[in-house]
């Protein structure tokens, strides 16, 4: 049974080598997310070119993500590696603070912070774990008082509840591990902490001096994102709910309507979307998931959303390859619960603007009403399938192309499985037919199914999609 929700999982020391990568991807991973928070550029080159190793020694294609790690609102070391903090203590964060922290004080990563604040605002550390109300702002003293205290360690990172802090979502650092996320080909690049639709614009922009072609995807982790959510999504090709951070700003028991809220405007938008976050944090520790991360894998499937993806399951996490085969399973049953009544809805209110969508759409209205076994869509840059992938019609989508950037780009489209192939034909009838005989001797159709298949007549050029056949397999060798 092909899964139509995709998998990322997070490299890290647990995930690092090749022969775990090749378990990982044997088990059902689509896409690795590079985090670029940790490593040097030399770290993430060697990395990708072992991530695609793996991938080919089994046989699969594996999408890359490179995750930008955005602007560091962090406290800085202490002298015993960490504090105790009690309610009713007074605590100083300092932006001059050049020595190591103790029980009165510490130093911070981002120096604009008393900037950002004032007395009466709220702070929680450690992804809310620790609460802070500031009392006072002194030059580059912020002094607070502990109204939630708890264990305090190096680098914590801080949020101001409702969101206002005015970091950039491009640091230097970010700008130039763009560069690197070039040179790799990385197929996403993960914006973290964008606030507008201008954070996204500049990120593509740089992408493209850098001489890169990676798809640009928005984290939605900051406050200020909800209230232009749409304008963001508009200026990406995908996003990421990314829920630690925005629960700690916006607060917890709004996520998951948030996350619903995403889901859809992201669909509607025919932009790609990713569920993150604690999915399967207990796996970190534990071979089985709880019931409640279960549930909580199960909900974003049904929400429609295009994968879920692992942080420090598969990154540090004793259980790497359980973890993926456990979401496996979760998806796979998910799926089955999914109603596939959106296509005649959508369709009846849906104006097209361009014939390949036109072509898309056709397709998945065909292959719903009329029960066929899969759709094949012959694509150069996956524009086609894209569009396919934004609604389920009950039935794989195989994106065939010669074209591996497209390959790897298509691993986040939910439904969609990527196949190199390759013809030197200028007759889409020729082209149609040895794309038939690939499928079977690939296993995924038989003698006698029936089959919705897309091309453009003019082969080989991206986006002219205009030609959309049913065909049941075999006839072609019976006349």
């Amino acid at each position: 049974m092909l899964r139509r929700t995709k998998i990322v999982a997070t490299l890290g020391p647990a995930s690092s080598s090749q022969k775990v990568l090749e378990q990982l991807i044997s088990a059902g991973v689509d896409l690795v997310r590079m985090n670029f928070s940790h490593g040097t550029a030399q770290d993430h080159m060697a990395r990708a070119e072992t991530v695609r190793a793996a991938a080919r020694a089994c046989g699969r294609v594996v999408g890359i993500l490179a995750d930008l790690q955005g602007p560091k609102i962090r406290v800085r070391k202490f002298e015993n590696d960490k504090i105790i903090l009690n309610p009713g203590d007074t605590f100083i964060l300092d932006a001059e603070w050049d020595a190591l922290g103790n029980q009165e004080r510490v130093g911070l990563d981002y120096k604009e912070l008393p900037k950002d604040v004032s007395k009466g605002s709220v702070l929680l550390l450690n992804d809310g774990m620790l609460e802070f109300d500031v009392v006072e702002v002194k030059g580059s003293e912020i002094v607070c008082k502990v109204v939630r205290g708890g264990v305090l360690s190096n680098n914590k990172g801080i949020n101001r509840k409702g969101g206002g802090l005015t970091a950039p979502a491009l640091t230097e650092k970010d700008m130039e591990d763009i560069k690197t996320a070039a040179l790799i080909k990385a197929d996403y690049l993960a914006v973290s902490f964008p606030r507008s639709a201008d954070d996204m614009k500049l990120a593509r922009k740089l992408m493209h001096e850098a001489g890169g072609k990676s798809l640009m995807m928005a984290k939605i982790e900051r406050a200020e994102a909800i209230p232009v959510l749409g304008e963001i999504i508009d200026a990406s090709d995908a996003i990421m709910v990314a829920r630690g951070d925005l629960s700690v700003e916006v607060g917890d028991a709004a996520v998951p309507g948030l996350q619903k809220r995403m889901i859809k405007m992201a669909r509607a938008r025919n932009k790609l979307v990713i569920t993150a976050t604690q999915m399967m944090e207990s796996m970190i520790t534990n071979p089985i998931p709880t019931r409640a991360e279960v549930s909580d894998v199960a909900n974003a499937v049904l929400d429609g959303t295009d994968a879920v993806m692992l942080s420090a399951e598969t990154a540090v996490g004793d259980y790497p390859v359980e973890t993926i085969e456990a979401m496996v399973r979760i998806c796979l049953k998910a799926e089955q619960e999914v109603e596939e009544s959106e296509i005649d809805r959508r369709l009846t209110h849906t104006k097209f603007s361009r014939i390949d969508q036109s072509i898309a759409m056709s397709a998945l209205y065909a292959a719903s009403h009329f029960k066929v076994k899969a759709i094949v869509s012959l694509t150069q840059s996956g524009s086609t399938t894209l569009w396919m992938s934004r609604m389920n019609a009950g039935v794989p989508i195989f994106a065939l192309t010669p074209i591996d950037s497209t390959l790897s780009k298509v691993t986040l489209f939910s439904g969609v499985h990527p196949i190199a192939f390759n013809l030197e034909s200028k007759f889409p009838s020729e082209v149609l037919r040895a794309a038939e005989d690939e499928l079977v001797r690939l296993g995924l159709v038989k003698e006698g199914d029936m089959m919705v298949m897309t091309i453009g007549e003019a082969i080989g050029k991206s986006g002219h999609t205009n030609t959309m056949k049913i065909v049941r397999v075999g006839d072609h060798r019976a006349e």
